[in-house]
């Protein structure tokens, strides 16, 4: 066979290789609004920059006559490519070849590229697409998937991870993404459960839809697995590029610097009034966090779960970071188990790859009732209280108006060693509020006092005026400095410069037991 022959095969088996399933199942994959493997691969990398693994390779299962069913590839799609110039590792399944069901050796290439990744530090990205386990290869497909775990793990913390769910996940399929950093679910074709409608018909009798069961509306706000949901496939691909921006590539880069196009030393005027006189009257905190970041522009994390706590990524002065707020306009601001969970996580990542963080607190405390208490509260809390107290990367904290009992503790408080404190002269820093607490210092004495209801009025603008403001904390150098609300993008800028050579470290030890 003549070279010029040798290269015509070669085309030829890459163009079997590329077709997948065949053009009857492409045609069926764009039938229900989804794109093809490498079509997604495409749409979201920079043009012309991937690079593909093992497009040959096939699978070595020889039961229930698998031998004469082979395609190039095994259902999945693996290799690297740059994302605005940048390395990242990518596997993309293919619905179109056996539904996308994972073998063993579909599973080899998935944890191939994994192990690249870390060794070259840069992030992971999973477009998801499958049936589920190949049921023909039993075991195998078993330890493919945990083969797959295992590499999760030990990237966690090293490399970002973001799984996109592109179709079904279901089964044990769900616990890899389950695993990475961020999931994205999109409203046309996701869903994720562990085990499936028909399954829940059979076990407890249930009639539940597959939407209604694992649908991206469902994860994205009750379960909280999904950290973004999106329209369709083209803006899941968009979010990726997107979220990659803030990011780094991984543990021991700093995360990416963007010129800012937006001045240091904006004064953001419309803040010294959003503060409400009725400190009982909420407003929208992302209204604030718009009015401080670099052009008004983040990307807000979990957005549609436990709304009462706002995360997002934003930048100032160019450089990214995290920011924690309690949201007054949903529950008060207050915390409750999902809120707390939320932000711990959040809180956990940015700390893991070098993400200063931002606190913007208004917190009235924990959420009280049996529903709480029972389900775990104290345990759930405790997350967000220990995610602070371990992170080393640079933390400020603005307190904006209430910061109440053992939450104002929890929300990156001095003693939770967070570098900087900074308040609003609307800050109300105590155990609980005015009301609350007179009614029980001065229980006794209103019950003896000629007019209880006028007694208490007079003692609560008494501890008001002594307790609710910055300047008691101040005196005692809890907080650092009060500061003029439409000065709070400068202040933090020139605090978040000073903080950039911070070196924080912790005890040694294997890893801590944070109450799960």
């Amino acid at each position: 066979m003549s070279i010029d022959e040798k290269i015509a095969e070669l085309q030829t088996k890459r163009d079997e290789a590329k077709i997948g399933g065949g053009e009857k199942r492409i045609a069926a994959q764009h039938s229900k609004g989804k794109l093809t493997a490498r079509e997604r691969i495409q749409a979201l990398v920079d043009p012309d920059s991937f690079e593909e693994f093992d497009m040959f390779v096939t699978h070595k299962c020889h039961d229930f006559g698998m031998e004469k069913n082979k395609s190039f590839g095994d259902g999945v799609v693996t290799g690297w490519a740059t994302i605005d110039k940048r390395l990242v590792y990518l596997y993309s399944q293919d619905f179109t070849v056996m539904g996308g069901s994972l073998s063993k050796t579909h599973a080899e290439k998935i944890c191939k590229i994994m192990e690249m990744a870390v060794k070259m530090g840069a992030p992971i990205i999973g477009l998801n697409d499958s049936g589920g386990a190949r049921v023909q290869e039993g075991v195998d497909a078993l330890a493919g998937y945990a083969d797959i775990f295992l590499r999760n793990v030990m990237a966690s913390g090293v490399v970002p991870q973001i799984s996109a769910i592109m179709g079904p996940c279901a089964g044990g399929a769900v616990y890899s993404p389950a695993i990475t950093d961020f999931v994205i679910m999109n409203k046309q074709t996701s869903y994720m459960f562990v085990t499936g409608p028909k399954v829940v018909k059979t076990v407890l009798n249930e009639d539940v839809t597959t939407e209604a069961l694992g649908g991206a509306v469902i994860h994205a706000s009750k379960s909280g697995v999904a950290q973004f949901i999106t329209e369709d496939e083209n803006e899941t691909l968009l979010l990726i590029r997107k979220l990659i921006s803030y990011l780094p590539s991984n543990n021991l880069e700093d995360p990416p610097y963007k010129p800012p196009t937006d001045t240091i030393d904006r004064k953001c005027e419309e803040l010294n009034s959003i503060i409400p006189d009725n400190p009982n009257k909420p407003y929208n905190i992302l209204d604030v966090i718009q009015c401080i970041v670099d052009d008004g522009e983040f990307l807000e994390v979990a957005r549609n779960f436990a709304q009462n706590v706002v995360t997002c990524f934003a930048r100032m002065n160019g450089y990214p970071i995290g920011i924690v707020a309690n949201q007054p306009k949903v529950l008060a601001g207050v915390l409750d188990i999902n809120a707390s969970v939320k932000a711990a996580r959040f809180v956990r990542f940015c700390d893991a790859f070098n993400i200063p963080l931002l606190v913007l607190e208004d917190v009235p405390g924990f959420l009280p009732g049996s529903n709480q208490e029972h389900n775990g509260i104290i345990r759930h809390g405790a997350k967000l209280l220990y995610a602070f107290a371990e992170a080393t990367v640079p933390k400020i904290t603005v307190i904006l108006r209430k910061a109440y009992g053992g939450a104002y503790c929890v929300m990156n408080s001095r003693h939770m060693k967070a570098d900087i404190v900074y308040a609003w002269p609307s800050a109300e820093i105590a155990v609980m509020g005015p009301k609350g607490a007179v009614e029980i210092v001065f229980r006794k004495e209103a019950k003896n006092s000629e007019n209880p209801e006028e007694f208490l009025k007079e003692k609560e603008e008494e501890y008001r005026n002594k307790f609710a403001n910055p300047y008691r904390a101040a005196e005692k150098g809890y907080i650092d400095d009060v500061i003029e609300p439409k000065a709070t993008r400068f202040r933090l800028i020139r605090a978040f410069e000073m903080l950039d050579s911070k070196k924080d470290t912790i005890p040694p030890k294997k890893h801590g037991n944070i109450p799960l």
